[in-house]
């Protein structure tokens, strides 16, 4: 079993910056692709970017030049630097990962977080 763990969230200022960090933990034998989606009250879950373990990004145009997805493989650890942060950035963010399990079990699997709330407010 792998566990993905959200932490970095909180309350900030419109224009203020938050840095969410995501520590994939278990039985892992790699990870692939990871990555940040988000969900605001009475919203759908929605993507926010991705990176793969190469460190290739995709970012939703709605946060791109403000936000950062990066990660350290040897850390299982994926981050995602928010700047500028406006009202409507205000959700649950939640991290995924595609994790190939150790052997013998060697599959490829989807994990979520639980989910950390970034609130954008005055």
């Amino acid at each position: 079993q792998v566990q993905l763990l959200e932490s970095g969230g909180g309350l900030v200022q419109p224009g203020g910056s938050l840095r969410l960090s995501c520590a994939a933990s278990g039985s892992i034998f790699s990870i692939s692709d990871m990555g940040w989606y988000r969900q605001a009250p009475g919203q759908q879950r929605e993507l926010v970017a991705t990176i793969t373990r190469g460190g290739i990004t995709n970012y939703a145009d709605y946060v791109k030049d403000r936000f950062t997805v990066s990660r350290d493989n040897a850390k299982n650890t994926a981050y995602l630097q928010m700047n500028s942060l406006k009202p409507e950035d205000t959700a649950v963010y939640y991290c995924n990962a595609h994790v190939w399990s150790a052997p013998p079990n060697y599959s490829l699997m989807e994990y979520w977080g639980k989910g950390t709330l970034v609130t954008v407010s005055e």
